[in-house]
């Protein structure tokens, strides 16, 4: 089954949220509904976004490529449930094996660009395309579907919602805080909030900052994968599968702004409530059209973003 492009009452997305007794909801259980919808679409956003944002606030260039390291995720979930072995060990493998491309691809390629920002977002964007059209080699023009390694519902009052999807909020949550942590609590994070803040004084302090963005974008690269990973199983593979994300992804961080952690999270909170929630209150078109717009005018209020910051 081929999966539809935005969430909304119509989308396979809230297809599983339903009234266990299958009567009329109330108000109170359609509200409980839209609410759980918006929250796992928005944790889905913010999970493809952190490892954008980590790239784009440390190294100052956009990974046009950001968005087929999640098809990368995804395919290796499908392969590893097409050689017969469990969807959750595919799961487990998607951010180590995207991981490894991630870092091959900044010690080969990319490392070379961090000097011009122009030529490393063609440069990208040429890397992104090859993955994009290998794997469409690979899958062909097809729909794969990858089933949840967990089935079924939970209770949510009266309303009965996925197991999966609620397992991805939590996920989400638990790298949220690990990130922070590191970030904010260990050696290693206080180096690349440095190599972030001011590049030239961290090496002339004797940091390799060539090191750190290698670890930050092997880091975001495997977020990347990890997203994959987990929505396969509700978007189905196919080879154009992070071209969405990717545009939403950019308009998270241009929202949130760039140089923090928080910032890009608000931002991708902030794209995956009005994704999730404009199609219930209009088409699903005229909704992709509403979030663009909307974060334009944010933007250009706020073009620093909404969690900016002066610096010192």
């Amino acid at each position: 089954m081929a999966p539809l492009d935005s969430p909304g009452p119509k989308a396979l997305w809230v297809s599983d949220t339903r009234r266990e007794n299958g009567g009329p909801r109330s108000a109170l259980e359609g509200v409980t509904s839209i609410a759980f919808d918006l929250l796992s679409f928005s944790a889905i956003t913010v999970l493809v976004v952190m490892g954008l944002g980590i790239i784009a606030s440390m190294m100052g260039i956009f990974n046009f490529a950001h968005g087929e390291f999640l098809l990368l995720g995804a395919y290796t979930v499908y392969l590893t449930h097409a050689l017969g072995y469990p969807v959750w060990l595919g799961m487990l493998l998607a951010p180590l094996a995207v991981a490894l491309v991630g870092l091959l691809l900044e010690r080969g390629v990319i490392r070379f660009f961090y000097t011009d920002p122009v030529v490393a977002m063609l440069g990208t964007y040429a890397i992104g395309l090859v993955i994009r059209e290998s794997v469409r080699g690979l899958v062909g023009g097809l729909y794969h579907s990858v089933p949840e390694p967990v089935a079924g519902s939970f209770s949510l009052g009266a309303i009965a919602v996925s197991k999966w999807r609620g397992i991805i909020i939590l996920v989400t949550a638990a790298v949220m805080a690990f990130a922070w942590l590191v970030l904010t609590r260990t050696r290693l994070g206080l180096q690349i909030r440095a190599a972030l803040e001011n590049p030239a004084l961290a090496r002339a302090s004797g940091l390799s900052t060539t090191r750190i963005y290698a670890l930050t974008f092997t880091a975001g690269a495997a977020l990347a994968g990890l997203a994959g990973g987990l929505v396969v199983p509700l978007f189905s593979m196919f080879a154009d599968l992070g071209v969405r994300f990717l545009i939403q992804s950019f308009l998270a961080v241009l929202l949130g702004g760039v140089g923090t952690f928080e910032g890009p999270a608000l931002g991708a909170g902030v794209i995956g409530v009005l994704s999730a929630g404009l199609p219930w209150v209009t088409s699903p078109v005229l909704a992709d059209v509403l979030v663009f717009v909307i974060a334009i005018v944010i933007v250009k209020f706020r073009p620093g973003g909404l969690w900016s910051r002066e610096r010192s």
